[in-house]
């Protein structure tokens, strides 16, 4: 995933009611960036952090500046939680991903389940669908294993049943995990922050639902998808 021109850098000062943060952009001047992560993005925002921005030239946005990658443990971070979806798609028409190939059609955002939305739909020559849910993974605490997720996601709950069902109805269910971050070699499931998550994630492979974890190449010009990561809950 390109960006549409290479980001420029500042230093962060303060992300506040999850949408906002104050940067101070090299050349000094002070400015207000959205965020687009309604995450806690825990580990992310320490004041003094390197950060670096998108800017838009049009005139019915309120921010110019949208904040897009941070440093973090000497790394750099994605943090745009609407770009996921896009790297999966990428990795998954690359190949990178062998057992999600073979199918003709990729249809993106389609209704499924109860009011739900898959991100990804693949289909093939036969009856058999498969359902792809992407999630968007920024989370480390120790060593390189990537952690998903970093707070309590009762959404992310109902998406493993809702792929656990499709399961049963004799389709594929699929988890894809994108990790945002190059630091990292394998993915872990978070049972510590979410317990009901980690649990219905336990379930759901019981019903068949398959998860892969893809590690990303990020810098100021793209986030790219770089290889696959073992998932070690499986």
């Amino acid at each position: 995933m390109l960006f549409p021109s290479p980001l420029i850098r500042g230093t962060l000062l303060q992300r506040y009611k999850r949408f906002l943060a104050d940067i101070r952009l090299d050349s000094g001047e002070p400015i207000t960036a959205s965020v687009p992560n309604t995450g806690s993005m825990r580990g992310l925002t320490t004041p003094g952090s390197e950060a670096w921005l998108s800017v838009s030239d049009s005139p019915t946005r309120k921010y110019a500046h949208t904040l897009q990658i941070v440093q973090a443990d000497d790394t750099l971070v994605g943090i745009n939680t609407g770009l996921p979806n896009k790297i999966a798609e990428e990795a998954i028409l690359s190949g990178m991903i062998p057992q999600l190939s073979g199918f003709t059609t990729l249809k993106r955002e389609q209704k499924y389940g109860q009011n739900s939305r898959i991100d990804l739909l693949l289909l093939g020559e036969t009856h058999q669908q498969t359902y792809v849910e992407v999630k968007n993974v920024h989370f480390k605490r120790t060593g390189q294993l990537a952690e998903f997720p970093d707070s309590v996601t009762a959404r992310g709950a109902k998406h493993l049943f809702e792929l656990s069902e499709m399961v049963k109805a004799g389709h594929r269910g699929v988890m894809v995990f994108v990790i945002q971050r190059q630091d990292c070699d394998s993915l872990s499931i978070c049972g510590d922050l979410d317990p009901a998550y980690a649990a219905a994630f336990a379930n759901a492979r019981q019903h068949g639902v398959e998860a892969y974890a893809i590690r990303c190449h990020i810098s100021p010009e793209s986030i790219i998808a770089d290889q696959t990561v073992p998932v070690l809950n499986l």
